[in-house]
């Protein structure tokens, strides 16, 4: 639910937004301020996590949820809807960045065997990879469908806004069954914590991680729709299209990241999978036409998620189960403010006529992270191929 109403908001927002007047600039400050607000929020809920019960921490999210779609739908102004932006979970980027995250990765990681934690996070993502592009078809339909709706034609595209409130709603009864299983696994005997040598490895991951998440930041889904719109002259409806296409093509990848990882090992899997998309992402700057541009970022599409459960599988096993929520933070909060910084950069890029050197810069950030990665952490694939697996409580 949630990745459909993502997927969807992801698309909707930049063509919402320049239709109130709004310029590139601004869109690009806006999208700054929804990374920046979760991030905050997560590292708050990251601190706190030991004193808070998951059924707070996500029933308290999925009302804030409803508020921001609320706020989206009804407030006007460019200095309110940086308010609610901020303090809202609104997801531009359309991926997984929200305070849901790592009490889901943690709950998740608690509930399979070691030997299984990198293939269940690669179904986790499918599912909601592919609700995600099922959300970034239905944009092109928002706008007849608002109208329809009785929504005056300026304002129809708020009907996605309106639908993320009702799946705000909906996950609040949908997350109950999910935590009484948690809570009915967490009373068995915890896993046995690995030495505290690693514990520096997860800091030095999470620098590399920001690395990865700056650059993409300069794409997150609502600018790249918005470089689209502007380059190409692409229509909402064909953008719904292509980021239905790549979005199913991104979350069907995801399911080759564990018989990948189980061959050459979880950083190569991550490493050899992110570099020819990075190479797409940059080669896609320059294309001629759209067909050519969207075809690169088709290729980027298929390759470019794969190391995602290879990456929470790599976290999870590194520290022991009471402490993954707080490593899911770690890496999860600075990757979510380092993609915050670069959307306002994107919109300035976009906003002067140069939006293909937004894409540029974010494909050499992110070949650089993945040169850094393999050069420093090569050594944890050989690591783990020399240990028998390990089953843990739970698993």
């Amino acid at each position: 639910m949630r990745g459909f109403v993502d997927g969807l908001v992801s698309v909707v927002l930049a063509a919402d937004l320049s239709r109130r007047g709004l310029s590139s600039f601004e869109i690009g400050a806006l999208v700054t301020l929804a990374l920046l607000g979760s991030a905050l929020l997560t590292l708050a809920v990251g601190a706190l996590g030991h004193r808070l019960r998951e059924t707070a921490v996500l029933g308290a999210a999925t009302l804030l949820m409803l508020g921001t779609g609320l706020g989206f739908a009804l407030l006007e102004g460019f200095a309110a809807l940086c308010v609610v932006a901020f303090a809202g979970t609104l997801n531009p980027s359309g991926g997984d960045v929200s305070v849901f995250l790592p009490a889901e990765q943690s709950l998740l990681a608690g509930s399979v065997a070691s030997a299984r934690r990198t293939a269940s996070f690669g179904r986790y993502a499918l599912a909601g990879g592919l609700c995600g592009a099922l959300g970034s078809l239905g944009a092109g339909a928002c706008e007849g469908a608002g109208v329809a709706l009785g929504f005056a034609p300026a304002h129809a595209l708020r009907l996605a806004y309106w639908i993320y409130a009702a799946a705000g709603l909906g996950l609040a009864l949908w997350y109950r069954p999910v935590l009484r299983t948690a809570r009915a696994q967490a009373a068995e005997p915890a896993a046995v914590a690995r030495p505290a040598r690693v514990r520096p490895v997860i800091w030095k991951l999470a620098a590399l991680f920001s690395l990865d998440s700056f650059g993409g930041g300069f794409v997150v889904q609502a600018l790249l729709a918005l470089w689209l719109f502007e380059r190409f002259a692409l229509s909402l409806e064909a953008a719904g299209v292509f980021f239905f296409c790549a979005g199913v093509l991104s979350a069907f990848s995801q399911l080759a990241s564990a018989p990948l990882a189980r061959r050459i090992g979880l950083v190569r899997t991550m490493v050899f999978t992110h570099v020819p998309a990075n190479l797409a992402l940059m080669a896609a700057a320059f294309a001629p036409n759209a067909p050519v541009a969207l075809a690169l970022l088709l290729v980027r599409a298929a390759l470019s998620q794969m190391d995602v459960p290879a990456r929470q599988a790599l976290v999870m096993g590194l520290v022991p189960a009471e402490e993954r929520s707080a490593a899911a933070s770690v890496t999860n909060v600075p990757r979510s403010l380092a993609t915050a910084l670069s959307p306002l950069v994107a919109g300035a890029l976009l906003g002067s006529g140069a939006g293909a050197a937004a894409l540029f810069a974010a494909g050499a950030l992110k070949l650089s992270y993945d040169l850094l990665l393999l050069a420093l952490f090569r050594s944890l694939d050989d690591e783990s191929a020399a240990e028998p697996e390990r089953r843990e409580p739970g698993g």
